[in-house]
C-alpha cells in the first residue's frame, strides 16, 4: 500500500507530489496525459517562466518530482476509486492500487460553445484568461464570446487589455445585458454585437468571427468562459461534496485542501474556480503538506 495515490500528473499533481516526496512518502501518480493547457504554446504569468512553453514546464516538473526515489509514475486512466479499510482503491484499465490518502488533481474539462472552428482555435486564438494571455495581443481588438450572465463583467476586465474602443461583447443570443451593464459597457467604450456567430477561421494569432448576416468580424484575440465539468465521476464514487462554481462545479475543501470525505483531498483546477498554472501549483502544494500532515496527525479513521 502506498502513502499516497494522486490522480492526475500536471501542475497541481506535481506540486502535491513534490511536498510529500520530500517527506519520503510513498506516492503513486496515476496520469491519463490530458493536461488542460495542453492546447497552449506557452504560459504567461508564471513567476521565473513566464512565456516558457506549458509542455516544457509540466515535463520539467515530472522530471525533478520524480528524482525523488519514493515517488512512481503510471501513465494510466483511473476508472473507479473507492473506500476500503484504512484507504482507498482506485481501479485502471492495468490493474488496482491502494493508499491510505487520495488526492485528486484531475483538472476540467472545458465545454466550447458548438461553433465551427472554435474548439481547434482553442489555446492559440481563443482564451479563457486575460491575465494569461492578454498582454500578448498588444492593446489589440480584442472580443468576448458570452456563455452566459457573467459576459458583462468578463468584457469589463478583458477590455482592459484591448485598445480603447476596440472590444465587442458577442452577445450570441445567449445573454442580454441589463440597462445597468449597457450603460457601463459604453461607459468604456465596449460595443455589443448581437449577430450570432457562426463560425471561427483565420491562423493564429488573429482570428475571423463569421456572423449571421454575413459580416466578418476581424479580431487579434478572443476569449471565452466555458462552462466546465470535472474530468472524473470520483466525487459520486466517494461522496465529495461539490461547490458550484461560476462556470462550473469543483470539489468543496478546507484550508488544507481536505474534501468532505476524510482522507480525500483535492487541489488544482477541480478543486477551486482559478485557472493558471501559478494557481494550480499553489493549490498543489497546499494539498501535498495538507495529505502529510493528515498522515502524521490523523484525526479521524479514514472512511471505509
Amino acid at each position: 500500500m502506498h502513502d499516497v495515490i494522486i490522480i492526475g500528473g500536471s501542475y497541481a499533481g506535481l506540486a502535491a507530489a513534490m511536498q510529500l516526496g520530500r517527506a519520503r512518502r510513498s506516492v503513486l501518480i496515476l496520469d491519463a496525459g490530458e493536461r488542460r493547457n495542453r492546447f497552449a504554446h506557452h504560459s504567461h504569468g508564471f513567476l521565473g517562466r513566464d512565456g516558457a512553453a506549458a509542455a516544457d514546464i509540466a515535463a520539467e516538473g515530472r522530471e525533478q518530482v520524480l528524482r525523488y526515489p519514493t515517488i512512481t509514475w503510471q501513465e494510466a486512466r483511473v476508472t473507479e476509486t473507492r473506500a476500503t479499510a484504512g484507504g482507498f482503491t482506485v481501479r485502471t484499465e492495468s490493474g488496482e492500487h491502494s493508499a491510505q490518502r487520495l488526492i485528486l488533481a484531475t483538472g476540467v474539462v472545458d465545454e466550447l460553445p458548438d461553433i465551427p472552428g472554435l474548439r481547434e482555435r482553442w489555446g492559440q486564438s481563443v482564451f479563457h484568461c486575460p491575465y494569461c494571455h492578454g498582454y500578448e495581443l498588444d492593446r489589440g481588438r480584442l472580443g468576448i464570446l458570452a456563455s452566459g450572465p457573467l459576459a458583462a463583467h468578463h468584457s469589463m476586465l478583458v477590455a482592459e487589455w484591448g485598445g480603447v474602443g476596440q472590444t465587442t461583447l458577442f452577445v450570441n443570443g445567449v445573454f442580454e445585458p441589463t440597462p445597468e451593464e449597457l450603460a457601463e459597457l459604453a461607459a468604456r467604450k465596449i460595443q455589443v454585437e448581437r449577430a450570432t456567430v457562426t463560425a471561427a477561421q483565420g491562423d493564429a494569432p488573429g482570428i475571423s468571427l463569421q456572423l449571421s448576416d454575413g459580416r466578418v468580424a476581424v479580431l487579434d484575440g478572443l476569449f471565452a468562459m466555458p462552462h466546465t465539468r470535472l474530468a472524473a465521476p470520483f466525487a459520486e464514487q466517494l461522496g465529495c461534496a461539490l461547490e458550484a462554481g461560476p462556470m462550473g462545479a469543483y470539489y468543496k475543501t478546507d484550508f488544507a485542501k481536505e474534501t468532505t470525505v476524510p482522507g480525500v483531498f483535492a487541489c488544482g483546477d477541480a478543486a477551486q474556480p482559478g485557472a493558471a498554472v501559478a494557481i494550480a501549483v499553489a493549490d498543489g502544494t497546499m494539498a501535498g503538506i495538507g495529505t502529510h500532515r493528515s498522515l502524521v496527525f490523523p484525526k479521524v479513521a479514514v472512511a471505509g
